[in-house]
């Protein structure tokens, strides 16, 4: 074979390997950039998704409290320690009363032995009256902490407890005959309390790339190198490409 039918074969060979080699990285590219906008990531998952027009709340995600939107919170979501984990009637999220000046929880709810809603958010300065049910014998409303003290366990109906709450914070409290068997309360006062932090996911930088994105930029990687490779053992070695004159 002679020298020019072999230049000619090389410069043949590494411009169809170059061009693989980048086709395939525009390809893997607007493919990566294709998936990363339908997945939904970057600047669209902060405004319109988690904002207005998906969840349809009129406020940012992370706002107001959980189980409930607007009123006078804005405080993210309560942190009660797992108290309410085992009470009776609780549903894993707070009740949203915010807005109003008075609350009613009942007393000896559910199959006698609950308050009804277990949790409940209120304004600074709104008052919870505590009406029992006359279900489930004598109720009290006690917190360790103060301020909630109703005296011995009663029963009958009708209001015969209420506070007025005037500082923020979280105020747990149970019925003392009943605490073993679920009775627990808790009332979140205002917006200024202990509060629950989301998971972040990992640490800062830009928006993640979806899992697709991430196979095509590996694969587009491979097929470069390969190209790459076989255009060094090509030049190194020669070829038996030949081409007619």
């Amino acid at each position: 074979m002679s020298d020019r039918s072999e230049d000619v074969s090389r410069r043949g060979f590494l411009m169809a390997t170059a061009g693989g080699a980048a086709a395939a990285g525009v390809t893997g590219t607007a493919a990566a950039q294709e998936t990363t906008q339908a997945g939904g990531t970057g600047t669209a998952n902060g405004t319109a998704t988690n904002g207005t027009e998906t969840n349809g709340t009129g406020t940012p995600e992370g706002t107001g409290t959980e189980g409930g939107g607007g009123g006078g919170g804005g405080g993210g979501t309560p942190d009660l320690g797992g108290y309410l984990d085992d009470a009776n009637t609780y549903g894993g999220s707070v009740t949203d009363a915010t807005g109003q000046s008075t609350v009613t929880v009942e007393v000896g709810a559910g199959d006698g032995f609950a308050f009804s809603p277990a949790g409940v958010h209120v304004d600074n300065g709104a008052t919870v009256q505590w009406e029992w049910t006359g279900e489930g014998g004598g109720h009290n409303v006690v917190s360790d902490e103060g301020p909630l003290d109703s005296g011995s366990a009663v029963s009958g109906t009708g209001v015969k407890y209420e506070h007025t709450f005037e500082e923020d914070g979280i105020y747990k409290y149970y019925c003392v005959p009943h605490e073993g068997q679920g009775m627990l309360g808790a009332v979140v006062v205002g917006s200024d309390y202990p509060t629950v932090e989301p998971e972040t996911g990992g640490g800062g930088g830009g928006p993640a790339l979806p899992g697709e994105a991430k196979t095509i930029g590996v694969a587009t990687a491979l097929v470069m190198s390969a190209s790459l490779g076989l255009s060094y053992v090509f030049m190194k070695y020669g070829g038996d490409y030949e081409i007619d004159e």
